[in-house]
């Protein structure tokens, strides 16, 4: 059967104007500014009129087989449903552990991102988690990227964290060369998540690999950079030569010392970092914890949910004055591009048909997932 979304305010991101889009199979098959419907053939046609389509968001830090446990057994945080992809207007997530790389392993990780392709969805993973030497799949890294379709990258690597392994610059650059080596080779980003930690100056691993190596700062995405003043600072030097991941869902949670994402999005702009070099990301399933200073004991515990990124694109734009057709890059096009997911994050010909319809408040209306409603 065939889907045809009918004179909607369409975006790409850029806004291309009101336009019909024809939907066959998992794919756009038409974007013009009038399509008549096919004659003799089963469709579906969906009034768009005064709505807004985009393309379906991409949520690239997802804990899929869920995080947490920091404060013991009773803080793991439970696995991803595809219900709260929905909620989010989500049609794409890339799946990590965390802290937790002992009780939870990689391969669950791998049949989770599995399970929610057999049902529909779209999905990838990094391997590894905060430890270095991180966990594995294969023994090796480069044979998870290389050889292991879902896997893109390595992540979420901790740096500048008290749960971190503390790993060494000559750790953390032989991984990092592995990890790019491994995408060249199988087609992949083999990019590396890195995890912000609290410390101060906490950018400066990564600056020292750069200047000790022949690796460049696109071969990160350093994500929470918006989790207090001083990694945001820093966050908008480092944004101007690479990719800086803002976290979503911990805010309001911390509203005393992260910056609010749609507040940093427009910071960033404000300070020269190019659009193309942020995302927006939920950490959804992994825990948002809090510790006291003194003790470094569990205090509090939250989740994050994937409905915060559709949340914080929304006050870009409402509250923070940010166009609609720049702010949807940095869960659509940015993380596509940025991770080499091919047919994703982008409204075009040929691209695979993940679909999102909103009002003008931003409320879902229709979601489309590789050619299916799934709302």
């Amino acid at each position: 059967m065939l889907t045809l979304f009918k004179n909607a305010e369409t975006y790409s991101p850029h806004f291309l104007g009101t336009r019909d889009i024809l939907v066959g199979g998992k794919s756009i098959l038409a974007i013009a500014d009038h399509i008549e419907p096919p004659l003799g053939v089963e469709i579906q046609i969906v009034d768009c009129t005064g709505l807004r389509l985009v393309p379906g968001l991409i949520d690239s830090h997802v804990h899929i087989t869920g995080g947490g446990g920091e404060g013991g057994p009773a803080s793991r945080m439970p696995e991803l449903e595809i219900s709260m992809m929905i909620d989010g207007g989500v049609t794409t997530v890339i799946g990590c552990l965390g802290t937790d790389g002992i009780t939870r392993s990689v391969e669950s990780v791998l049949m989770k991102v599995k399970s929610l392709k057999a049902k529909g969805m779209s999905a990838w993973m990094y391997t590894g988690a905060y430890q270095v030497p991180p966990p594995t799949i294969t023994g090796d890294i480069m044979r998870d990227i290389t050889l292991i379709e879902e896997v893109i990258g390595v992540g979420e690597v901790a740096i500048s964290d008290h749960r971190s392994s503390v790993p060494t610059i000559a750790e953390l650059s032989k991984l990092t060369g592995h990890a790019r080596v491994a995408g060249m080779i199988g087609g992949k980003a083999g990019i590396i998540n890195m995890h912000m930690g609290d410390a101060r100056d906490p950018f400066r691993p990564l600056h020292d690999i750069v200047a000790n190596s022949e690796l460049g700062y696109k071969q990160f995405i350093p994500t929470h950079c918006n989790r207090n003043d001083y990694i945001f600072e820093d966050a908008k030097e480092y944004g101007k030569k690479g990719y800086v991941d803002i976290t979503t869902s911990s805010y309001p949670y911390y509203m005393d010392e992260e910056i609010k994402p749609s507040i940093a999005l427009r910071l960033l702009l404000e300070s020269g970092v190019p659009i193309k070099h942020i995302t927006f990301t939920s950490d959804a399933c992994g825990s948002l914890p809090g510790f006291d200073p003194e003790t470094g004991k569990l205090i509090k515990i939250e989740m994050g949910l994937p409905d915060s990124v559709l949340r914080e694109i929304k006050e870009s734009v409402t509250q923070e004055g940010i166009a609609l057709e720049v702010a949807l890059q940095v869960a659509t096009s940015n993380p596509a591009d940025i991770l080499k997911l091919s047919g994703k994050g982008h409204i075009e010909t040929g691209f695979d048909a993940d679909i999102l319809v909103m009002d003008t408040d931003f409320n879902i209306i229709h979601l489309m997932a590789n050619g299916k409603m799934v709302k």
